[in-house]
């Protein structure tokens, strides 16, 4: 295995780790208080951060699952990434206004503030670090396999030649 293979593999289980954690700490209290800090937003109304509520926790375990496992990495890193940029721009955007409010990262209890925001904006550049590197380490292995073939055609044919002679 390759130190790319194993930066990427890390990077994955790093993110899946967080994943899961933040999953857990919303999962183990009721889901009503989750709401409440997905509604300090003011983004959507009292239903869908009620829905967003029971429904985030579950996503967040199995993305952090896949990613941990390594599962289709490309795409899981994908969708982390799209993940986090939603809540670091709902992050920066509450912090610019200035709300005193739950961040809602990692369960209740948690103010945001500029080191909840550094910690989400370096999740977000590791998340995007990794979906760079899963896309250009399949495009690499997708060209390496494509150019073996022509090599290993020629071989072929140039040792049947050799036993027609």
């Amino acid at each position: 295995m390759t130190i790319s293979k194993i930066l990427l593999r890390t990077g994955g289980a790093a993110l899946g780790a967080v994943f899961l954690y933040a999953a857990y700490t919303k999962l183990r209290v009721s889901f009503l208080l989750f709401a409440m800090a997905i509604d300090s937003y003011k983004l959507l109304p009292e239903w869908a951060a009620l829905g967003l509520a029971r429904v985030l926790p579950w996503f967040e375990l199995l993305l952090g699952l896949a990613l941990l496992g390594g599962i289709l990495l490309r795409y899981t890193a994908a969708v982390a990434s799209g993940l986090l940029a939603v809540f670091f721009g709902v992050m920066v955007r509450s912090y610019l206004l200035g709300q005193q409010i739950n961040c809602g990262c990692f369960g209740i209890g948690e103010a945001l503030s500029a080191k909840t925001l550094a910690r989400d904006a370096a999740l977000l550049g590791l998340s995007l670090a990794v979906t760079v590197g899963a896309f250009l380490m399949k495009r690499a292995n997708t060209l390496l396999a494509a150019s073996s073939v022509p090599a290993r055609a020629m071989a072929e044919t140039q040792r049947e030649q050799g036993r027609a002679l």
